[in-house]
């Protein structure tokens, strides 16, 4: 007899076959079972020829990882051998689709390589030019960015200027060493080792939520050290962190090898040409393998020492600080070895990176800048693209100390500003301002015109379609979190539900956001920020909501609910049995009384039913009443003779074939 189908949840089959729901769902289609990304369950039969084929299944996956491996140790995509590197200009901001263009590559071969990077973006989605730079990298290509562009000046200030330095005038300056890696792979525990303080326990979630920049002392020398967050958001802060440095050490954890971020970050540093030192942290755990990190390297081209390549690793555990001082002894080394590019000039006029930046509601505006050349005085005039930012009034380093004066490789905070600068903003001394200089409006709409992570653009598909949206005002504490956020939030990807940020901006929740919130219907995010007395009453009295967060990925996957709710249900369909139409009863507008022979499986009172003739579908309706024997009954097996009364056209003949089957409604996760 036919039995009902039971259906298995996808998740547990995942855990029967020893592997994660994302990694079954992407390889089960290389193996003809094609269940869908997003599938919840699985019919019962499909579910146990897939435990059948586990080994085989787990096989092909490691050979496929196997296979990426060696795909990234490829320098270029689509180059040949000997090939000239072709030039090509591109504005500071660029869409997917256009991108594709101007280099004449397909747009899914791009969006792939997005993807591998860590980014995912649709077609109409801008990328910055670091992005596009690091792809065109991989593509074979030099980008350059084109001629008369506001970032062209911006980027070629510090080389510029330290270009221009005599060699009599430059000495030595502490170096500055950038630490990346994956999410929690132990890197401000690490720099927390190194310091002796308690950084990491004071960062929401234990995660980095902005850069930080810190000194520590070793061996009579400064170094100065920059943590740069390693959760999947921060891809942006990251290649800014790698930029300002002169050493750049990759935690990877022993326990956990390479991932994604530490892929990502390993394209920075050597887009960024910085020498590496890998830190295989962790080597405290019972489960690490040390060796199995410098072979997943080595299948990136990155071939340790020990092993004739010329990669540094250096195993440490920075939560027992075990083979601290190898890495620091390591990191001097290798600066003594740069140590003709780790120069400056004190006596010059002050010029810096900005790392982060924030409005302080007793400071206001605030900026962390890491000095690359001369020397940053209290007084000191602050300019930004010939734009005039306001005074160093106060001069703080990293244990919020006052400073009278700030020397290359030095990070401090400025207090003095009128405008809060964007992280990466080159900030230049000028000892004379003039008028033009103070056109901060006009500098300000420039911006907004060259930077992608300033431009907001409205949720629609990518056929122009009316799709639904969840509007969010965001507000935060600092600008390194907040454009984060606002890339984070447009990158979630959903066919049916997108966010709009109707509004962002630096500080607390003010009564204007409350009114905003209430003409747009948008749902306010404070992130690290509180609402002021005043915009909380109102909050209340106008029923407008706002969510609080001090972790970014917590933030997301409160959106992420948001939209599934919006999700319209995927409907699955069960079929149940068939039956042969015997005889016709009644025959009424709407509806028939008809016998018949259940051929298969059972018919059920709750039942659909599809009416088949010759192969085709007549109508299909539901049954009203389900009888046998002259009872009404719940089901009839097969075998059995029965009476139906069907609700839908009545077009039913003798000889048709009535299917019957159940839907059921599942829920969709974004």
């Amino acid at each position: 007899l036919f039995t009902r189908l039971n259906l298995m949840n996808v998740t547990e089959l995942a855990r029967k076959i020893k592997l994660t729901t994302s990694e079954m769902l992407e390889i089960l289609p290389e193996f003809g079972f094609d269940i869908g990304r997003k599938a919840i369950k699985v019919d019962e039969k499909i579910a146990r020829k897939i435990l059948e084929m586990g080994d085989q299944i787990r096989l092909k996956l490691e050979l496929n990882k196997k296979a990426k491996y060696e795909e990234l140790k490829k320098p270029t995509v689509g180059l040949q051998p000997g090939a000239e590197v072709k030039e090509i200009q591109i504005p500071p901001v660029i869409s997917v689709r256009d991108f594709a263009q101007v280099i004449n590559r397909p747009v899914n071969l791009v969006i792939k390589e997005l993807m591998k990077n860590g980014v995912m973006a649709s077609l109409n989605q801008k990328i910055d030019f670091e992005t596009a730079a690091i792809l065109g990298d991989e593509f074979g290509l030099k980008l350059i960015l084109a001629a008369g562009q506001e970032e062209v000046e911006q980027k070629q200030n510090v080389k510029d200027i330290l270009g221009k330095e005599s060699k009599s005038d430059l000495e030595a300056r502490p170096p500055i060493i950038v630490v990346m890696g994956h999410v929690d792979h132990g890197k401000t525990r690490l720099l927390d080792t190194i310091r002796k303080t308690n950084v990491m326990g004071q960062e929401a979630g234990g995660i980095t939520q902005h850069i930080g920049a810190y000194q520590a002392k070793r061996k009579d020398r400064i170094l100065t050290f920059i943590d740069t967050p390693g959760h999947e958001a921060f891809t942006a802060m990251r290649s800014r962190g790698a930029k300002v440095a002169d050493v750049a050490i990759l935690v990877v954890a022993a326990n956990d090898s390479v991932k994604p971020q530490t892929i990502e970050a390993i394209k920075i540093i050597q887009q960024a040409e910085v020498p590496l030192i890998v830190a295989i942290n962790k080597i405290d755990l019972p489960d690490a393998d040390i060796e199995k990190v410098k072979k997943d390297l080595a299948s990136m081209n990155l071939i340790p020492e020990d092993w004739g390549g010329k990669t540094i690793t250096v195993p440490i555990s920075a939560k027992e600080n075990i083979g601290i001082e190898d890495l620091l002894d390591t990191v001097l080394l290798v600066a003594e070895m740069e140590k003709d590019k780790i120069m400056a000039n004190p006596n010059a006029t002050a010029m810096g990176t900005v790392i982060e930046s924030h409005i302080d509601k007793g400071e206001g505006p605030v900026a962390t800048v890491l000095i690359q050349n001369g020397t940053l005085a209290v007084g000191d005039n602050l300019c930004i693209d010939d734009v005039f930012f306001g005074k160093a009034r106060n001069l703080r380093d990293f244990n919020n100390a006052d400073l009278a004066q700030a020397v290359p490789s030095v990070p401090v905070k400025i207090i003095g500003l009128k405008y809060a600068p964007k992280v990466g903003d080159v900030v230049c001394v000028q000892n004379v301002i003039e008028r033009k200089n103070k056109k901060a409006k006009a500098f300000d709409i420039r911006k907004e015109e060259t930077h992608i992570n300033s431009k907001l653009f409205a949720a629609q598909d990518e056929d122009g379609q009316e799709v639904k949206k969840i509007n969010v005002i965001v507000k935060a504490d600092v600008l390194g979190s907040l454009e984060v956020i606002a890339e984070s939030l447009e990158k979630i990807e959903s066919q049916e539900v997108k966010v709009k940020i109707v509004s962002k901006g630096l500080g607390n929740i003010t009564d204007s956001d409350i009114n905003m919130a209430l003409t747009s219907n948008a749902l306010i995010i404070g992130f690290n920020v509180k609402a002021t007395p005043l915009a909380a009453d109102m909050a209340r009295e106008k029923n407008v909501e706002i969510k609080y967060f001090n972790v970014i990925y917590h933030l997301l996957d409160d959106i992420k609910a948001r939209m599934s709710l919006l999700l319209s249900p995927e409907v699955v369909r069960k079929d149940l049995g068939k039956a042969e139409v015997l005889a016709i009863f009644k025959t009424e507008a709407k509806n028939m009384v008809v016998g018949a022979k259940v051929r298969e499986g059972i018919i059920a009172a709750t039942s659909k039913i599809e009416v088949v003739r010759k192969g085709e579908v007549i109508t299909r309706g539901t049954i009203k009443e389900l009888q046998a024997g002259k009872q009404k009954v719940t089901e009839v097996a097969s075998g059995q003779e029965c009476g139906i009364n069907f609700i839908g056209k009545p077009e039913i003949k003798i000889n048709d074939i009535l299917v019957a089957y159940s839907e059921e409604e599942l829920k969709k996760i974004i």
